[in-house]
């Protein structure tokens, strides 16, 4: 196995050279500077990145949706059947669910990973599963330290395979019912806020149990005394494994200089535990959606990002990620496709 922190060590600085000539390209196309407003700041920002080797071409794309079970599903925490995990997991390979669709009208190739589903594999589905389901994180930890460090490196590798095999695009996405529970443990200890501030309803969850939810994600942190200066152990205590698998998948984007879609509020605890384990890969973060989940402005605070829609999503599995990828192309034909100012003889004033 290949040591997690060489394979960290791989993570590439922007080229501020390169961003430097994308502005100043930008500046001279035929608009007004500035008045392309954000997409402007995602081309310069794509273009600082070394796997791009200074080309915005990312139509080759790929959604990878970590799927799992969580013990804590039996505390009771979301009123979606366990086996629906499974289920759904089956639908992502007939390519009906929300992710798929609306992946396949982005041009992204949605890839399925069971890291931890309680069932036995299903067919079509990339099979890197840890266990069948994590600990029961109000009872104990979600897994062992040794079980996150191992599916870390195992993510990153797939996700650098398919770099290496022309992925030029990332996003990330989760399946797995009641994970929003662990996800809500992760934000709370890693921005140390109250459980109250950052547990929402989830699934649908009726508002008369939310104090439940809430009493779990303290219980969960109470009795596993995550240490919020190890990101590692505050996954591995009160985590689960689909949150570790999208950690690894922005870890191996970023290692290989690529950009990551951020999707809604699972993958900004992932983000946040990435960001603390190696803080050089914020660069390559691109964040898609605000979740409609509680806590997410919490989350997005702590990781100062911006996200580019808000359209009250909150279904997972990188639906988000997938529809904003529409904006990453966008940034794309902007950068390549419109005239420029000195080409229509337009001279504009300096201040």
């Amino acid at each position: 196995m290949q040591n997690l922190n060489a394979l960290l060590d791989t993570i590439p600085r922007p080229d501020t050279a390169a961003m430097a000539r994308a502005q100043q390209h930008i500046n001279g196309l035929l608009k007004p500077p500035g008045s392309l407003g954000r997409l402007e700041a995602l081309a310069v920002q794509l273009m600082g990145m070394p796997g791009l080797a200074g080309k915005l071409q990312v139509d080759n794309k790929a959604i990878v949706v970590m799927c799992a079970d969580h013990g804590v599903w039996h505390e009771g925490v979301t009123i979606s059947p366990q086996i629906v995990t499974a289920i759904q997991t089956a639908n992502m390979v007939r390519q009906n669910t929300g992710v798929c669709v609306l992946a396949k009208q982005a041009g992204a190739q949605v890839h399925v990973i069971d890291v931890g589903i309680d069932a036995e594999p299903i067919p079509g589905v990339i099979n890197m599963k840890v266990a069948r389901g994590s600990g029961n994180i109000a009872r104990e930890a979600a897994m062992t330290r040794e079980q996150t460090v191992a599916l870390l490196v195992d993510s990153m590798n797939y996700t650098r395979q398919l770099a290496a095999e022309g992925v030029t695009l990332f996003a990330v996405g989760e399946l797995g019912m009641a994970n929003t529970t662990p996800a809500a443990a992760v934000v709370s200890v890693l921005t140390q806020t109250e459980p109250e501030a950052v547990v929402g309803v989830g699934a649908n969850l009726p508002v008369n149990q939310l104090a439940h939810k809430v009493d779990v994600v303290r219980r969960a942190i109470d009795i596993n005394q995550p240490d919020a200066s190890d990101a590692t152990d505050v996954l591995a205590k009160v985590g689960g494994f689909d949150l570790v698998g999208m950690t690894g998948v922005m870890l191996g984007a970023a290692s290989c200089g690529l950009p990551v879609m951020l999707d809604g509020f699972l993958s900004y605890a992932s983000a946040l535990a990435a960001c603390q384990i190696a803080p050089a890969i914020k660069p390559y973060l691109i964040p898609s959606h605000v979740s409609a989940e509680k806590g997410a402005r919490v989350a997005l605070n702590a990781l100062q990002l911006e996200p580019y829609l808000n359209m009250e999503m909150r279904l997972g599995e990188g639906s988000g990620a997938a529809l904003a990828m529409h904006i990453v192309d966008a940034a794309c034909t902007m950068y390549y496709q419109m005239g420029t100012l000195a080409g229509s003889d337009i001279v504009l004033p300096t201040a």
